[in-house]
């Protein structure tokens, strides 16, 4: 009898917990952003793990920065090609994105597994930016928030010129892929500052 007493008052314990938690604000310095273009001479794949974000799920906002410089490709030409003739990565060095959720409850986290969401914001890219949705899902697993979303962009909205002579060999939509693994961010009031147009 005092094992079911004892049980009752954890699960009615961790029932009340679980939604505090989700109500907390994440924070990682190390989160995913990759992209992929499927192309008729060679497919371009880069990754990116300099990726800084926050959500706060106490307003439903979520921040992100990317420092250009940071994507990794499999060929060092392609890189420094995609920095200095594409992105003008001294010029632009980052791309932001910030906006929040949409309709999502919090409390959905307490329960085992990835939630959809739906995520608007403004993504800022090579000095240009655009109000985007995207679908995304998201999941509190030991603690850490786990939040994934993959969704398409024309480089011709940013302003990134494909030159001539490569123009047909290089896809207009690329497949973007955002991986985050954040802990909570201890002490954190409000969302990083990481829109700054």
């Amino acid at each position: 009898m005092k094992r079911l007493f004892f049980l009752l008052l954890l699960l009615l314990l961790l029932r009340d917990v679980a939604p505090a938690l989700a109500q907390g604000r994440y924070l990682t310095k190390t989160g995913l952003v990759s992209f992929f273009s499927a192309s008729p001479i060679e497919d371009i794949e880069a990754r990116n793990q300099q990726v800084a974000a926050m959500l706060d799920f106490s307003n439903g906002q979520l921040a992100f920065s990317v420092p250009i410089k940071g994507f990794v490709f499999k060929r060092t030409l392609m890189q420094e090609h995609f920095n200095e003739n594409y992105m003008e990565s001294d010029k632009y060095p980052k791309a932001t994105f910030a906006g929040h959720f949409v309709g999502f409850d919090a409390g959905q986290l307490a329960t085992a597994g990835a939630h959809p969401a739906q995520v608007e914001g403004d993504l800022t890219l090579h000095g240009v930016t655009h109000r985007i949705r995207v679908p995304a899902t998201v999941e509190l697993r030991g603690g850490q928030l786990l939040a994934q979303a993959t969704f398409p962009v024309a480089s011709a909205d940013y302003n990134i010129e494909i030159p001539l002579l490569v123009r047909n060999n290089i896809a207009k939509i690329i497949s973007v892929h955002v991986e985050l693994n954040c802990p909570p961010a201890a002490g954190a009031v409000g969302v990083a500052p990481a829109a700054s147009h």
